[in-house]
């Protein structure tokens, strides 16, 4: 009696979960996207001073004497402390190779000093005038501007639905060629790296025109549709 209790249970459970019907809902998943452009909002800068000597002290005296003058002309154009940050300071001192009865050797050559700040301009219509004013500032190496948005918190809130939006409309798509009724939403996750991108246009040093162009946001979202 219990070898036949126990069969049937064994039938019964290879039943419910093969060859039974279970009420497993039938879903459609589809991704949907939002993209938009804003304005650019601010712009950054960075400029170096360089100096090569044979005695250390003298680089770094040209370098520091530089720098001040860089900051304080930064300064004066309106540019607030907050808003410039020291990029890296360097000190070191170069070797050389040379060749002394057919054997390779090294000796210590100049002295080499850097010193780098980064600057954000918030008034990205001032962006020609500062980049002239860094052009003749001194500084050996200048790059910029690189233009990008400041905040773009609020709009990105608001492509969230429009991401979903799309995603139904997708999904409404595939419903009706398949002939059949599109449920309510099961389940919202964000794809992967939504981006941010700068959008460039022409950017000129030594006080030539400068656009600052636009940044493209994108959003994506996988969203899973219960189908009826």
């Amino acid at each position: 009696m219990k070898k036949i209790i126990i069969g049937a249970l064994a039938l019964w459970a290879i039943f419910y979960f093969f060859g039974g019907k279970r009420n497993v809902p039938q879903v459609i998943t589809v991704i949907g996207e939002a993209k938009s452009q804003l304005k650019n909002q601010k712009a950054t800068f960075s400029a170096g001073v360089e100096a090569v000597n044979d005695k250390k002290e003298v680089a770094v005296k040209e370098v520091n004497d530089k720098m001040e003058a860089l900051m304080k002309a930064v300064k004066e154009f309106g540019i607030k402390e907050e808003d410039v940050k020291t990029q890296n300071i360097s000190v070191y001192q170069n070797e050389e190779t040379y060749y002394e009865g057919g054997v390779q050797k090294v000796r210590k050559g100049q002295w080499r000093v850097n010193n780098g700040i980064d600057i954000t301009l918030r008034s990205i219509d001032q962006a020609s005038k500062l980049s002239e004013l860094l052009t003749n500032s001194g500084a050996n190496n200048v790059w910029g501007p690189n233009f990008s948005i400041d905040d773009s918190s609020d709009l990105e809130k608001t492509m969230y639905q429009q991401a979903i939006d799309d995603a139904k409309e997708r999904a409404k798509a595939i419903s009706l060629a398949s002939k059949r009724k599109l449920g309510k939403i099961l389940s919202v996750s964000e794809v992967g790296d939504n981006g941010i991108m700068p959008m460039y246009k022409d950017a000129g040093m030594g006080g030539s025109p400068i656009e600052a162009g636009s940044t493209q946001i994108y959003k994506s979202v996988t969203v899973t549709f219960e189908l009826k």
